[in-house]
């Protein structure tokens, strides 16, 4: 993304692109994928994080359309531009494989595994990822 559109202080960057996403989970999972781009850091650390949109008709009363249940909210956000170059390869490497992996299991789960919200987080441990489920702590 270019800098004059990214809406980031200079010294701020995104780890990954969009087109790191698509070229991860492949051709048709993007269209069920709402990815987005954070301005700020998180302070827990988290780089990269997806949240299923499970298909419970509460949603639709809640503001959620029934065309995203099943769907999956991909969120990335910046980190020190200097940090920019490890994380990306990281990320790419270890994350983005399991962020694919996960939405597939969630995709052919049992009716009962994905009726409610799951999320995943990443970030950046040291020269590794760890990850997170559902919120708990990182691992």
């Amino acid at each position: 993304m270019p800098a004059r559109n990214r809406g980031l202080p200079r010294d701020l960057s995104w780890p990954l692109t969009p087109g790191d996403l698509r070229a991860a989970l492949g051709e048709g999972e993007p269209d069920a994928v709402d990815l987005t781009f954070d301005g700020r850091c998180w302070d827990d650390g988290t780089l990269l994080h997806a949240e299923w949109v499970p298909p419970i008709s509460s949603n639709h009363g809640g503001g959620i359309h029934p065309v995203l249940w099943s769907s999956v909210r991909v969120s990335v956000a910046p980190l020190p531009a200097a940090r920019r170059a490890l994380a990306r390869r990281v990320l790419r490497q270890h994350a983005l494989p399991d962020l694919a992996a996960w939405i597939g299991a969630l995709r052919s789960a049992p009716e009962a595994r994905t009726l409610s919200r799951r999320s995943r987080s990443w970030r950046l441990v040291g020269d590794a990822v760890a990850h997170r489920d559902d919120g708990r702590a990182y691992g």
